[in-house]
């Protein structure tokens, strides 16, 4: 995996892409979550968003290093 990505002669660094598509996959995994009502079983939501959005971003770092390779 390269360290940046060129969109129209922009470089831009490759976590930064990664990291609004993860936000894009969060906010459609928090949506549902809130939708089937897991939120009433969460302590603390703002924590969990967070940690959920780390585990998520892992996951879309790991794809990219498959899809790319």
């Amino acid at each position: 995996m390269t360290g940046e990505i060129d969109i129209y002669g922009v470089y831009v660094p490759t976590l930064l892409v990664l990291m609004l598509a993860t936000l894009a996959v969060s906010l459609l995994v928090r949506r549902a979550l809130a939708w089937a009502g897991f939120y009433a079983l969460v302590w603390h939501r703002g924590l969990f968003d967070i940690a959920l959005y780390v585990v998520l971003l892992l996951g879309v770092f790991n794809l990219s290093r498959w899809w790319l390779s």
